[in-house]
């Protein structure tokens, strides 16, 4: 019996459960023995929850590697990243709703910026406001491939998807983005013959963008990130016996929450409009993700005083959620994502769940030093944590006799 099959078996009602999930939120000190991000930030609501609940560390896929923003999600839902694996590309077309079909291959795609030489010169397209983007996506739309149906949609800021439809496309290609400044977009390569199909497709269509976006101050190229086609999935519904509902910015996350059966609640713009948005919902669910990206991005852009910032603003709104009353509120990450290094990291990310059921250890605050010494929860990997949820909101029977 694997651990879904032993969940379904156990499932039962209980109460609400709240995750909220702070994209990236581990960190590093800038120097040795200095705090990270979230040590360094003022977060007596965080801090206050961490001394009557239990923490600990967990780790998004195994010690050691590094996971994508997707695998580390999935991790969090109680799906092994290394059995259920969904490319990037799916996430973004299912985040904006895009019908995917069983022909389709998804990429989610960047606008960048090169120079005169071919070299990028700001990966991100300066990040690109929405309302810009969306007029230089139209623009994309005149691209034709013969044999291939193409669908550009506009994501947000920097980001767009672009989905290719034909029979015999495959979707293992590899990303076209070298990941860092001064270099050429890579070229996309197949590493099967569907899959080198989409490859000549893709480079095609980055071929006749670059003509067509050749006069635009930022917008001027675009690289390919995440090729892939649509998986199958268990629904939290079937799984946890949980009536689940996401609440999130990006559409990237809304889509990894759709393709696990949840629904999407809201279409709030920041961090205290999805409070609002899970105050309004709470008596229509069990389930509730809740979504914070901007600790993430200013990881990303290595500024350790801005994501210090953004986990100031994510402590302003726990007494909001406090007052709902959930039976087990989950703080975490789905990764970490330390200034010091601009990207995502291996290490693993502070933890706490508050419930009348914990058994309160020493944390008294919330953090990676105290998580990772004084943590009742220890060490886990990100896949137990919804049963650790669903058994500290009473939702788990007794295994056996």
């Amino acid at each position: 019996m694997d651990l879904h099959e032993l969940i379904k078996s156990l499932k039962t009602e209980g109460g609400k459960i709240v995750m909220l999930i702070s994209d990236g939120i581990g960190g590093l000190p800038l120097q040795p023995g200095g705090p990270t991000e979230l040590e360094a930030a003022n977060t007596p609501n965080l801090d206050r929850l961490a001394a009557k609940g239990v923490s600990g560390m967990s780790t998004p896929i195994l010690p050691g590697i590094t996971p994508g923003s997707g695998p580390g999600h999935l991790g969090l839902f109680g799906y092994d990243p290394l059995q259920f694996q969904i490319g990037r590309g799916v996430l973004e077309a299912a985040g904006i709703a895009f019908p995917v079909g069983p022909d389709d291959v998804c990429v989610r795609c960047n606008f960048c910026t090169i120079d005169k030489a071919g070299l990028i010169s700001d990966r991100r397209a300066g990040r690109i406001p929405t309302e810009e983007s969306v007029k230089v996506v139209e623009i994309l739309k005149q691209i034709k491939i013969p044999g291939i149906e193409i669908f550009v949609e506009p994501v947000k800021e920097h980001r767009f998807v672009a989905v290719f439809r034909g029979k015999g496309l495959g979707g293992d290609v590899a990303d076209t983005d070298p990941q860092k400044t001064g270099l050429a977009p890579l070229d996309p390569v197949g590493k099967d013959d569907a899959s080198k199909k989409t490859a000549e497709a893709a480079k095609e269509f980055v071929r006749q963008a670059r003509e067509l976006l050749k006069d635009q101050p930022k917008a001027n190229c675009l690289t390919m990130r995440g090729f892939a086609k649509k998986p199958s999935l268990p629904s939290y519904e079937d799984l946890y016996g949980l009536k689940a509902a996401a609440i999130a910015v990006y559409p990237m996350y809304k889509g990894l929450a759709s393709l696990v059966g949840m629904e999407l609640v809201g279409t709030p713009k920041t961090l205290e409009e999805e409070i609002e948005v899970l105050k309004e919902n709470w008596n229509d669910y069990d389930f509730f993700f809740v979504h914070f990206k901007y600790t993430d991005s200013r990881g990303e852009d290595g500024d350790f005083d801005a994501k210090v910032k953004m986990i100031e603003e994510l402590d302003k709104v726990i007494p909001g959620i406090e007052a709902l009353n959930p039976a087990c509120l989950v703080v975490s990450g789905d990764h970490s994502t330390p200034a010091k290094i601009s990207g995502h990291s291996f290490h693993p990310v502070p933890t706490m769940i508050v419930s009348d059921l914990a058994r309160t250890d020493a944390c008294t605050k919330y953090g990676e030093t105290e998580a990772s010494s004084k943590g009742g929860l220890g060490q886990f990997q990100a896949i137990y944590l919804m049963p650790l949820a669903m058994a500290h909101a009473g939702r788990l029977a007794k295994f056996g006799a």
